[in-house]
């Protein structure tokens, strides 16, 4: 099979680019960038040498792409407005579009606009997105051709949340989570707050109060919680290329017992090759996730407040982004889900 990645010169682009040049059963046959095109890959990406046989980037028209009957999948790693153009005709010519942007992770206009500032660029496709976290949705081509992959913040906080809610083990109001993001997950362009001296020994937050993934996240949480769940979310810089650390706040219905919440992830995500349920009273550490697609979580019981604490780490490029698309791939394919991925 052959897949193609539209916007390729971006960080989620690169760690696609690697991922599909390794993985067994899909060969990389296009990669699009306007301000790289007719550079080889391998001269951008130089751990692609001798692995995408002279294949350099193109610059291509929508419609033009769509008419592309020789590639079987569509990777979107473009900004959120971009993506959509490209998604319009690559869906209607009935491609496989697997969109790493926002484009199509909510499932309201209103929504999207409330969040992201502007009206949304193709409504008309949001019924058939299929949201692409696969621990929780179950993923198939037969149920439609457009994944949206989540973003990297809602991975390390719906994961370890989302079952709880739907089991009613913790509560719906009173959510707090707070979150450390590598420099990496703002982005490839240039910008003064993101220099090497601005952003060394610091760390700052951002984003507040309505950091745009909050509407995603509060979105799948009240979907998992059979009613609107609004919470608090605080997203930060933090002096590191990749990674996410996020702390969740949460209170229990009754008295706190980790026990019963390892439980319900054990049987949650048994045999989910990359959720990863660590003992109590071990934290993730960012340092150990970077280059794999796991999530690594954890939980402890706060019996003072009546809360559980949790905490998740994972690479906001692997799982939080190019990773988890190529997970997503796998499963729509048939294929293993961690075929190809670290």
């Amino acid at each position: 099979m052959k897949a193609c990645i539209v916007g390729a010169s971006g960080y989620s682009g690169r760690e696609l680019a690697i991922l599909l040049a390794n993985h067994p059963e899909i060969e990389l046959a296009a990669a699009t960038s306007r301000s790289l095109e007719g550079k080889l890959l391998e001269e951008v990406v130089p751990s692609l040498r001798g692995k995408t046989e002279n294949l350099s980037f193109c610059s291509i028209a929508p419609e033009e792409l769509s008419a592309r009957e020789d590639l079987d999948v569509f990777f979107l790693a473009l900004p959120h407005g971009t993506a959509a153009q490209f998604a319009e005709p690559l869906v209607k010519a009935g491609r496989k579009v697997i969109d790493l942007s926002a484009d199509f992770r909510l499932s309201s206009p209103s929504l999207y606009e409330e969040f992201y500032g502007e009206s949304h660029p193709a409504p008309s496709l949001l019924e058939q997105a299929l949201y692409g976290l696969p621990e929780l949705i179950d993923l198939s081509w037969e149920k439609t051709n457009l994944i949206a992959s989540p973003g990297c913040y809602p991975t390390s906080i719906l994961i370890p949340l989302y079952p709880l809610l739907a089991s009613e083990l913790v509560e719906k109001e009173g959510i707090v989570a707070n979150s450390f993001s590598g420099v990496s997950g703002a982005g490839r362009n240039p910008s003064e707050k993101l220099l090497f001296c601005e952003r060394n020994e610091s760390a700052t937050a951002y984003g507040l109060p309505k950091h745009r993934h909050l509407s995603e996240i509060e979105e799948q949480l009240s979907f998992s919680a059979k009613s609107k769940v609004v919470m608090s979310f605080h997203p930060h810089l933090a002096p590191m290329n990749r990674g996410i650390a996020t702390t969740i706040s949460v209170p229990a219905k009754g008295d706190p017992d980790s026990s019963l919440v390892e439980s319900c992830w054990r049987e949650r995500y048994e045999g989910r090759p990359f959720a990863h349920v660590l003992p109590t009273g071990t934290f993730p550490d960012v340092a150990h996730m970077v280059g794999s697609n796991r999530i690594d979580f954890s939980v402890v019981a706060d019996e003072r407040t009546g809360k559980y604490v949790i905490t998740s780490a994972i690479d906001n490029l692997l799982k939080g982004a190019g990773g988890q698309a190529i997970q997503s791939m796998n499963l729509c394919f048939g294929l293993d889900e961690g075929m190809g991925l670290p």
